[in-house]
């Protein structure tokens, strides 16, 4: 076999691996050396020259020359007298650079020298692919089903490469049959071994804001930014986003006419429900933003504790927290605090004084009644010396009424 057949025999591996001639004469390169070191011990007395324009390559092996009968090395040595053969004006001492041809080397070492490149190739094939998958990772891949597992989907892509959609990456609500397309998003690239494993994912907040950045053109062409993405997947999520022009409503153009926009990225994560707000640099703002359609009476922010505390009627809890605590942990995620409900009574929150006659005499909520006052707050509102003069009682009974009733409220 000659330099030319050899190429030629890897040619379809070429092209199958997406190998350009360049880069393949250099594996060549690196494989004839390799494997003149392993024949020789070292590839210090040859020159390994290679032609990517005529896709062939040559071999010179650098010899000494020397006193005839004094060679301790053919491989290495030729005699004076050989030497001149070739050229009369050779001198001891002097280097002898023969060409050697790859069928001299012998069937074995061929052998060994197509084992060696099927091993550079694929190597190179990997980093190409590592590197290839590594600058990508963020960006939305479409891939066939081509195997299902318990514990993973594997997925080709149409240039047959292979990705790897967990278990744990997938919506609760996925169902997969072989040949679907599906797409997710790449979110890891690393070696298994010295093969490259591409790890993609549809639980990944990545993976909602790049199906948004596909279906609404103003937050492609960057006219509205996207500036939080929080979900729980195939549940619930809550994104925020704002824009450069004040003109611009950036939910209106999200959500779209009847929602029309925003329902291909929710009908792609399996009826995923999903609230777009404005964001708001005045946290307080963003927060009951984020917290959706409830009544919130006050919010308090502990920066240093990076904390909220927010305050609403105790009707409205169940409502802030949500459906599993859904509301209230996705508002956390996409405002950046620990949240913190209490319940706060509402102005006209009060209590029927006849409520606490367990705690208080009945004929001193009579007293009370008889001046007008028949409510919690309607006690708790005034002074202690309005209500001395109002009912006669005496200071100490009035502000041991008062105690009790402003615990009910403190309790709440």
């Amino acid at each position: 076999m000659d330099n030319l057949a050899l190429i030629e025999a890897f040619g379809d591996f070429k092209e199958e691996k997406n190998i350009s001639k360049v880069d393949l004469m250099a594996i060549i390169e690196d494989s004839l050396k390799t494997l003149l070191r392993k024949r020789y011990d070292s590839d210090d007395h040859f020159t390994v020259i290679v032609n990517p324009d005529k896709g062939d390559f040559q071999i010179f092996l650098n010899k000494t020359i020397v006193e005839d009968e004094m060679s301790e090395d053919d491989d290495l040595e030729i005699e004076i007298s050989e030497a001149r053969k070739i050229d009369e004006t050779f001198e001891v001492g002097e280097d002898f650079t023969q060409e050697i041809k790859i069928s001299q080397l012998g069937r074995r070492s061929i052998l060994t020298l197509k084992q060696i490149l099927a091993t550079k190739i694929q190597e190179y094939h990997n980093a190409h692919l590592y590197q290839q998958f590594r600058d990508r990772i963020g960006e939305i891949m479409v891939g066939e089903v081509h195997h299902i597992r318990y514990k993973h989907v594997i997925l080709l892509d149409d240039e047959g490469n292979e990705f790897i959609l967990p278990k744990e990456n997938q919506i609760s609500s996925d169902f997969f049959r072989k040949s679907d397309n599906v797409r997710a998003v790449i979110e890891s690239v690393d070696f298994k071994g010295s093969k490259p494993q591409i790890i993609v994912s549809r639980t990944s907040p990545k993976f909602l804001e790049k199906l948004l950045d596909l279906e609404i053109p103003e937050i492609q062409d960057g006219t509205i930014i996207l500036k939080k993405v929080a979900r729980i997947p195939g549940e619930k999520a809550k994104i925020a986003v704002d824009a450069y022009d004040d003109r611009i409503d950036p939910v209106g153009a999200c959500v779209g006419v009847k929602g029309s926009r925003i329902h291909g990225v929710v009908r792609e994560l399996r009826n995923e429900n999903i609230d777009v707000i404005q964001w708001s640099k005045n946290p307080e703002l963003l927060l009951k933003r984020a917290l959706g359609n409830v009544t919130i009476n006050k919010i308090e922010i502990d920066e240093a504790e990076n904390r909220a505390l927010v305050y609403t009627p105790s009707e409205e809890i169940a409502k802030v927290i949500g459906k599993q605590g859904q509301n209230i942990k996705l508002a956390s995620w996409l405002s950046g605090y620990d949240i913190d409900v209490y319940r706060e009574a509402a102005e006209d929150d009060d209590v029927e004084l006849d409520e606490f006659s367990d705690e208080i005499e009945k004929w001193i909520i009579d007293i009370f009644k008889k001046v007008g006052l028949d409510t919690a707050k309607s006690i708790i509102d005034k002074d202690n010396d309005a209500l001395v003069r109002l009912t006669d009682l005496e200071e100490e009974t009035i502000e041991e009424v008062k105690r009790i009733l402003q615990e009910e409220f403190e309790e709440e």
